[in-house]
C-alpha cells in the first residue's frame, strides 16, 4: 500500500497525501481529514525515514531524563508523549542515572537521529555538551540550569516557595526542631532546596542545626538511611522535610523500624507530589510540581523555535516560570511535647 492508493480512495493529488502527513498547514482542513480517513481505512504506514530525507526533518524531539525508575520522571515522560503525538512529533526519551559520561552518550544519540530539539529535564550537563548542541543549531530546553539565548530555553521551577510552604506549615504545628534530607549536592535543584529551607529557618528565628541537615539521593533507600541518622540524634528532630517523595517513603520507613510512627511520633513532607503519595499510609504531605505543565512548557518551548508565529512567542529563548503548590494530607500532625 502506498501514497498513491491513498491519492486515489481520498480523490487528491500525491502532493496533498504529502502535505497532510507533514502537517502543512496550507491543506484545508476538510481535505486533510479526508486524506486521514484514507490511511485509517488503506492501514496506510508513511515511510518516516523517507519523510525526513526529502523534508530535511526528522519530526522528532529528544527527551532526557535523570532517573527512569522514579515515577516522577515516567509522568514527565507521558505528559511529554502525549502533547508531541497530539503535533505529529515522536519523542525519543534517554535516562542518565545521573552520570554525566551517560548523559554525552544520550546526547551524541540525539544527534545521531538528527532531532529537532531536546528537552534535557536534568542537571548532570556539561558545558562542552551544550556548545555542541549550540553548534548544530538544535533547540534545547533545560529544567532550572539553562542560561537563555538564541537556541536555549529554561524551565524555572519555583522550589523556594514550595520550601517555605512546607517549613510554615510545619512551624504552625508546633514543630521547632526541623530535619531536612536533601539530594545528592551535586543536583543544583537539590542545593536550591536546601538553601531555601535553611534560609527560612533563620528567617523564623530558628537557630540552624547542622546535625538535622543530612543528605540522600533521591531514592527510598537514599531516604531510609539518611532518616536512620537523624533518628540516632540524642534529641531526634520531631519533623523532617525530604528533598522529593522517593526520599520520604525511604524516611517514613526508618520510623517505623525505629518503632515510631507517622504522623503521631514524627511528622514527614516530600517534594513533587508523585502519583503514589496519596495512596500510601498515612498519605504524603508534599509540595506538588506539575509533571502534566512540565511535559506541555518543555514540548512548546522547543515547537516555539519551529513555529514561532504559531506559539504566540519569540524564536529565541525564553524563560518559563512554574509554580508549586502545598498539599496537606495525612503524614503531618501537631508536634508532641514529649514522646
Amino acid at each position: 500500500m502506498g501514497i498513491r492508493e491513498v491519492a486515489k480512495k481520498a480523490n487528491v493529488s500525491t502532493a496533498t497525501v504529502s502535505r497532510t502527513i507533514n502537517a502543512a498547514t496550507s491543506v484545508d482542513p476538510e481535505t486533510a481529514a479526508r486524506v486521514w480517513e484514507a490511511i485509517r481505512e488503506l492501514s496506510y504506514y508513511p515511510d518516516l525515514q523517507a519523510r525526513s530525507l526529502v523534508s530535511g526533518r526528522s519530526r522528532i524531539f529528544g527527551l532526557i531524563v535523570s532517573d527512569i525508575t522514579n515515577p516522577f520522571f515516567p509522568e514527565l515522560v507521558k505528559g511529554f508523549e502525549d502533547v508531541a503525538v497530539r503535533h505529529g512529533y515522536e519523542v525519543m526519551v534517554s535516562s542518565t542515572n545521573y552520570d554525566s559520561a551517560r548523559m554525552a552518550l544520550c546526547v551524541r544519540r540525539m544527534l545521531e537521529r538528527k532531532v529537532e530539539g531536546v528537552a534535557i529535564m536534568t542537571s548532570e550537563m556539561e558545558p562542552a555538551l551544550i556548545d555542541e548542541l549550540v553548534r548544530r543549531k538544535v533547540p534545547t530546553v533545560f529544567l532550572d540550569v539553562g542560561q537563555v539565548h538564541e537556541l536555549i530555553s529554561n524551565i524555572r521551577v519555583d522550589y523556594v516557595s514550595g520550601i517555605n510552604s512546607a517549613v510554615d506549615h510545619l512551624l504552625s504545628l508546633g514543630h521547632s526542631r526541623i530535619g531536612f534530607i536533601s539530594g545528592s549536592l551535586m543536583l543544583k535543584s537539590a542545593r536550591v532546596r536546601r538553601t531555601a529551607f535553611l534560609e527560612y529557618l533563620t528567617h523564623a528565628g530558628i537557630l540552624e542545626d547542622g546535625d538535622l541537615v543530612t543528605e540522600g539521593d533521591h531514592t527510598i533507600d537514599g531516604g531510609l538511611n539518611a532518616m536512620s541518622r537523624l533518628l540516632e540524634l540524642q534529641n531526634a528532630p520531631t519533623a523532617v522535610l525530604a528533598s522529593n517523595d522517593l526520599t520520604a517513603i525511604g524516611a517514613m520507613s526508618a520510623v517505623r523500624r525505629h518503632g515510631w510512627s507517622v504522623p503521631r511520633d514524627i511528622s514527614v513532607i516530600g517534594f513533587d507530589d508523585i502519583h503514589f503519595a496519596e495512596f500510601i499510609e498515612p498519605p504524603l504531605t508534599t509540595v506538588r510540581v506539575s509533571r502534566g505543565e512540565l511535559a506541555e512548557t518543555a514540548f512548546h518551548a522547543l515547537l516555539n523555535h519551529h513555529q514561532p508565529e504559531v506559539e504566540g512567542m519569540p524564536a529565541h529563548g525564553v524563560e518559563y516560570p512554574v509554580t508549586t503548590t502545598f498539599v496537606v494530607r495525612g503524614s503531618t500532625a501537631a508536634a508532641r511535647t514529649s514522646r
